[in-house]
């Protein structure tokens, strides 16, 4: 990781340059009067490791899922055999 030493007084008007080194993953070290003041550093990405079924189970899907739809539901017509 690189490092960059940037006074306190400039932060403001280098902003966007300062994002954008913390994009490219550089650690800042803001100083006053050469006096280290705070670290700025970027944000790693939290990756969470997907668990292949965790969840089994939590939904179903029913037998007639892809079953063409009553010609009551394409004319807005109340559908009583579907509840």
């Amino acid at each position: 990781m690189f490092t960059q030493t940037v006074e306190v007084s400039e932060v403001e008007s280098r902003f966007s340059e300062l994002l954008r080194l913390l994009n490219n993953g550089t650690e800042i070290i803001l100083t006053k009067k050469n006096v280290p003041v705070a670290r700025l550093a970027p944000v790693e990405p939290v990756k969470k490791e997907r668990i292949p079924g965790l969840h089994a189970g939590a939904i179903w899907t029913s037998d007639d899922f892809d079953a063409p739809l009553p010609e009551e539901f394409w004319l807005g017509e109340t559908c009583s055999h579907i509840s």
